[in-house]
């Protein structure tokens, strides 16, 4: 099926795939983001450990859907991560109760700076399109055989953007410079390794979607402008 075909059409899993891409990717920004860990003497950031299944499932959505509504999806997350710092950030600044002492605590989870907010909308909305690009585009010059190569090749740029933008923009400054760029090679490095040991994953996800779908989707004909319109499904 061409792409632009399949950004018209009514899919049946569609929209839980996407609720999932949507809740996966507010969740692992919302707990883990700000945190340092470290494990065995490797430094990372905690998030770490959840939010590369939302590449996963971005990449099932471009595979299964097509870039026309992969980038449907990118945008709705992008709208919630928005939405989310504007309630966190209003909600912190609200005056607490008398009597209620849990002011600094909350503020210690759900006191993002405006630093880690900009890092963590603008390195996702980069680093998702660029992987739905690669991904798209790679399963055309490879006629839509070895999606390994296309899960982890696409995840390979889309992963090292994401953690260009983040680190740096986030920490810089509050980190060392050597932190920074410690945690984010070494957290590029393990969501690449994450997405290589959840390959049998994402096989199983797209093929019973493609199968109960009934679709094949060949983005040959889609602008891949990440602000061009596409009619819902």
């Amino acid at each position: 099926m061409d792409g632009s075909a399949g950004a018209r059409r009514h899919f049946r899993y569609f929209d839980y795939v996407m609720v999932a891409f949507v809740a996966i990717l507010l969740l692992s920004n919302l707990i883990g983001a700000s945190k340092l860990a470290s494990l065995g003497g490797v430094t990372f950031g905690a998030g770490i450990l959840f939010f590369p299944v939302s590449y996963v499932i971005g990449d099932v959505l471009t595979e299964v859907y097509g870039y026309a509504n992969a980038r449907r999806c990118v945008w709705a997350g992008f709208f919630a991560l928005v939405f989310m710092a504007f309630m966190s950030f209003t909600v912190v600044a609200m005056p607490p109760a008398d009597g209620w002492d849990g002011q600094s605590a909350y503020e210690a989870v759900f006191g993002s700076t405006w630093r880690i907010v900009l890092a963590s909308v603008t390195a996702f909305w980069a680093g998702e399109f660029v992987n739905s690009f690669v991904l798209a585009k790679m399963k055309l010059m490879t006629g839509g055989k070895h999606l390994w190569t296309r899960t982890i090749g696409s995840t390979v740029f889309g992963q090292a953007i994401d953690s260009a933008l983040f680190y740096p923009i986030a920490f810089l400054g509050t980190w060392t410079t050597a932190q920074v760029l410690t945690v984010m090679v070494t957290n590029w490095a393990m969501k690449v390794a994450w997405e290589a040991v959840l390959t049998p994953v994402t096989y199983a996800a797209v093929g019973w979607l493609k199968a109960r779908e009934g679709v094949e989707v060949f983005d040959e004909n889609v602008d891949f402008s990440p602000f061009a319109k596409t009619r819902a499904v």
